[in-house]
């Protein structure tokens, strides 16, 4: 055989020239077989030794026909291998082969013609397994199919995160052409700030080799730059047969579509939180301040970045919506921005009166008594939403884009309106904004209305109790007086209490203090019946026992309403008191230069419930003495023991140092309450000797 001597030299490689190994190859297990011109075996690869189980040392030197094939195949295959060597046309086709164990196989040949430097023929026959070959091909031909024409979005990074490859349909998601990604990196194609995570995800795999399944991207690309688009990225790290990195592929869905509906379906739901919280804290008083302000809260910031709420002047002093003159008067209510900003300063403060200008949403909502939406607040609309010419110049600095008033409608008229814009929340009102808006102003009206509303009644019942109270005279017979009466404060009603100092002949003095169960005007018309039943009784001159029994009478008559009530009758000429409770709380002596002390006196029942006796206590009276009559508001607390309240009315009145004026505003400003939700009668009577009347 002359080969080894036609045969070159194999050149030195260069350092480093080397490629890595080809897995593909490895995995189809391709074997070489070189032929001499007869058809003998001269080169038998170890792939051959694998794939006809012949080794090296039996099958050079043999001919290739007959050691491989079934005699039934050897003259076709003999025919074939002659064409090729004779024109130097290359043949492909399969052939079963016989193995060394006996065993057939088909196998996918590739016979071509060589020649080397000296003109000399041979044959190289490269086989592989078919079945192996047909796998990888139907394999490729799948991949193939799928990347090209699936709508799924698939490419092929290297470890540097540069594109190999990529299919149409991700070309499409990200409007790049597929010829311009490839050898782009992928923060080249995708730049936007959302897409720096995705790159970290993609380094993470490339460094670990465990797959994310279906993160979640969202951001803009040049396909859609104006909306912002969804999509489920797997990311996968490419190995070859030998398990070096090659780098990653990308599987890309879009799920615009999912990603929009979940977040209307979020969106609603916030909705209805929000709808909820408005219901929980909005009108949980009957104060119209107080409401106007958790309506704010409620809006701010969930809804709007700034909002105030106005109402019409009108509404608020009558109870009644007046239009009858243009432009309306608004008074500002509540005003809440969701972070410091210029804008605070172009909204109209809390208590203020003001008009807007015929085209403001504000004059909009009470003209038609529908909302009105500003989506986009352009350059020159600002004047639109403001008041004037300088808050306007505040709202555009402020970044002021969106705006959107509601009508505040109760009972079928419009009693004000709600303004709500937005600036750093980049997302214009729209309509589902305005629908939630109409839904949290329309409640909120409704409790706005019931406050004004009893706001007018108890301001009522305030006038009439104060008018049905005496003018207390400074001074009477032997006696310094001074009396206090302060309604509930907060959301209560007034209530019934009163205070009377009548009078009598022979000098003395009745002192009355009461407390009608109940509150409002009917509380207060009660009142003054008892008041004046007992001025009438007081002129009979009968004992404080029997003036309550009297009054037991009367109030059974005036079902349902009971009362307390402590009578006393003061007589200087002898220095004695005379009193009766019905119900009421005891009474305080202060004596000269002494300890206060609480009245020991049979409580009794209240008027109004019958059946059993009152009883007349007497006691001393001196000059210098002082005695303290006063309702429960004025000691009475949600919290505290009364028996300590009443200890801390003991404590106050020590010492008597002060004037009887002072110590009442004295006793109210630390006792009561702030809230105040009881109202309260107090009266301090000061015994003077008689020689010391003016």
């Amino acid at each position: 055989m002359r080969r080894a001597k036609r045969r070159p030299e194999q050149a030195a490689r260069p350092a480093g020239a080397a490629a890595e190994p080809s897995g593909l190859i490895d995995l189809l297990g391709v074997a070489a077989v070189l032929l001499e011109a007869d058809g003998r075996i001269d080169m038998w690869s170890p792939q051959a030794e694998e794939l006809f189980g012949y080794p090296r040392s039996e099958a050079v030197g043999q001919y290739a026909a007959p050691l491989l094939l079934a005699p039934e195949h050897q003259d076709a295959a003999v025919t074939l291998f002659a064409d090729v060597m004779a024109t130097g046309r290359s043949w492909a086709g399969a052939f079963p082969v016989r193995r060394k164990d006996g065993s057939t196989r088909m196998i996918e040949f590739r016979n071509m013609r060589l020649t080397d430097n000296l003109g000399d023929h041979y044959a190289l026959g490269l086989a592989t397994d078919r079945s192996t070959l047909r796998q990888v091909e139907r394999k490729v031909a799948l991949s193939t199919r799928l990347v090209t024409q699936a709508p799924i979005g698939v490419a092929v990074l290297d470890s540097d995160l540069r594109y190999l490859d990529i299919n149409p349909a991700l070309a499409a998601m990200h409007g790049v052409p597929e010829a311009e990604h490839i050898g782009r990196s992928f923060r080249q194609i995708l730049p936007g700030s959302p897409f720096i995570a995705a790159e970290a995800v993609m380094r993470k795999v490339l460094a670990s080799g465990a797959p994310v399944i279906d993160q979640q991207v969202v951001g803009r690309t040049a396909a859609d730059p104006e909306n912002e688009h969804a999509w489920a990225v797997s990311i996968y790290r490419l190995e070859d047969h030998h398990g070096n990195v090659l780098g990653i592929a990308n599987v890309v869905v879009d799920v615009t579509d999912r990603y929009r509906a979940a977040k209307k379906a979020d969106q609603a739901q916030q909705r209805l939180r929000l709808i909820a919280n408005g219901s929980a804290r909005i009108g949980t008083t009957l104060e119209v301040e107080r409401t106007a302000r958790e309506l704010a809260d409620v809006v701010v910031p969930d809804l709007a970045d700034m909002v105030a709420v106005d109402l019409l002047d009108s509404v608020l002093q009558t109870g009644r919506t007046d239009l009858a003159e243009e432009p309306a008067l608004f008074r500002a209510l509540a005003v809440k921005t969701a972070y410091p900003t210029d804008a605070a300063q172009a909204i109209v403060p809390p208590g203020r009166l003001t008009t807007y200008h015929a085209d403001h949403p504000a004059s909009h909502c009470v003209r038609t008594r529908r909302p009105h939406l500003i989506s986009h607040v352009a350059g020159g609309d600002h004047s639109r939403i403001a008041a004037d010419s300088e808050a306007a110049g505040l709202l555009a600095r402020a970044g002021v884009h969106t705006d959107m008033a509601v009508p505040l409608i109760a009972r079928g008229q419009i009693i004000g309106v709600m303004g709500l814009a937005r600036a750093r929340n980049p997302l214009p009102f729209d309509e589902d904004d305005l629908t939630l808006a109409c839904e949290l102003a329309s409640s909120a009206a409704l409790s706005i209305d019931n406050a004004i509303l009893h706001q007018h009644i108890r301001s009522a019942a305030e006038t009439l109790q104060r008018s049905l109270l005496p003018q207390v005279p400074p001074r009477c017979p032997g006696l310094e007086v001074a009396a206090r009466y302060r309604p509930a404060q907060a959301f209560s009603e007034v209530g019934g209490d009163w205070y009377d100092v009548i009078p009598l002949d022979g000098q003395r003095t009745a002192l009355a203090v009461g407390d009608v169960m109940g509150s409002g005007i009917p509380a207060a018309t009660t009142m003054g019946r008892l008041r004046t039943a007992t001025s009438t009784l007081a002129d009979l001159d009968l004992d404080p026992a029997r003036i309550l029994t009297h009054l037991d009478k009367i109030t059974r008559d005036l079902d349902p309403y009971l009362a307390t009530c402590v009578y006393a009758v003061y007589d200087p000429r002898h220095a004695r008191l005379h009193v009766a409770s019905a119900g009421h709380l005891p009474p305080v002596v202060v004596r000269a230069g002494g300890r206060p002390e609480l009245l020991d006196l049979p409580t009794g029942l209240p008027l109004g419930v019958g059946g059993v006796p009152f009883e007349t206590t007497t006691c001393e009276l001196g000059p210098g003495d002082r005695l303290v009559l006063y309702t429960d508001g004025l000691v009475e607390t949600r919290h505290d023991p009364i028996d300590e309240r009443l200890e801390d009315l003991v404590r106050l009145l020590t010492p008597a140092d002060q004037s009887i004026e002072e110590t009442c505003d004295r006793l109210l400003r630390q006792l009561r309450h702030p809230a105040g939700h009881d109202d309260v009668a107090l009266l301090i009577a000061h015994a003077l000797p008689l020689t010391a009347e003016p």
